[in-house]
């Protein structure tokens, strides 16, 4: 475990490998592939930002969707991680397995189908609104929409691998419109597109 200039901690590379290779086994999926990708996205992004840890970038990308070792479920995943990461004192990775698809700081604007708890559900909206997004949560909601479970991707791909699964809302163009302002942010952050940083990503769609 590391600690950062904040205090607060998260798993080191070994351990959150280690700890994926776990869930991997309690359930296997494509989750897996995507969950490994978005680590590497996130650390190769935060490499061009001076003020970002490369290894803090990859483990919150890493463990982002850690919970779903539970099973096949849809929201509870998010407060799944949050306890198994916050068990390990890993505060950092518990915080992002909450705020990663929270894009809009809006859960009634999620696509999320919360298979949760009453208790769980005002705890999680408490958390969300009670907290300010720092760049590790804006790097892992971009990140997240960079991976699939073969490799990297451009945003659009990603979000037609998600509406096919998942359906779209009355929100899903707004939360569109986040994830390429969160493209723009980093753009600007590393001096460059991001999608140079990414490697084998798909040719001519450098935009």
């Amino acid at each position: 475990m590391k600690t950062d200039h904040s205090g607060k901690h998260y798993a080191e590379s070994k351990e959150a490998e280690e700890i994926l290779a776990w869930a991997q086994s309690s359930n296997p999926g494509r989750w897996i592939g995507h969950s490994k990708f978005t680590g590497l996205a996130c650390r190769l992004i935060a490499e061009h930002c001076p003020d970002m840890d490369p290894e803090k970038a990859y483990t919150t990308g890493l463990l982002h969707d850690i919970g779903r070792y539970v099973g096949i479920v849809r929201g509870r995943h998010q407060i799944e991680g949050y306890r198994i990461c916050m068990e390990r004192g890993w505060d950092a990775n518990a915080r992002v397995c909450l705020t990663h698809s929270q894009v809009l700081k809006d859960l009634a604007k999620s696509l999320d189908y919360w298979d949760i708890s009453e208790e769980d559900f005002e705890f999680f909206n408490r958390y969300i609104q009670g907290i300010e997004f720092d760049d590790y949560d804006l790097l892992v909601q971009l990140g997240d929409c960079l991976a699939l479970p073969s490799g990297f991707c451009i945003i659009e791909k990603r979000m037609i691998d998600v509406a096919r699964r998942y359906g779209i809302n009355k929100d899903s163009v707004e939360r569109w419109n986040k994830i390429f302002e969160l493209k723009d942010y980093f753009n600007r952050k590393t001096g460059s597109n991001i999608y140079r940083y990414l490697p084998n990503i798909e040719e001519n769609t450098i935009l």
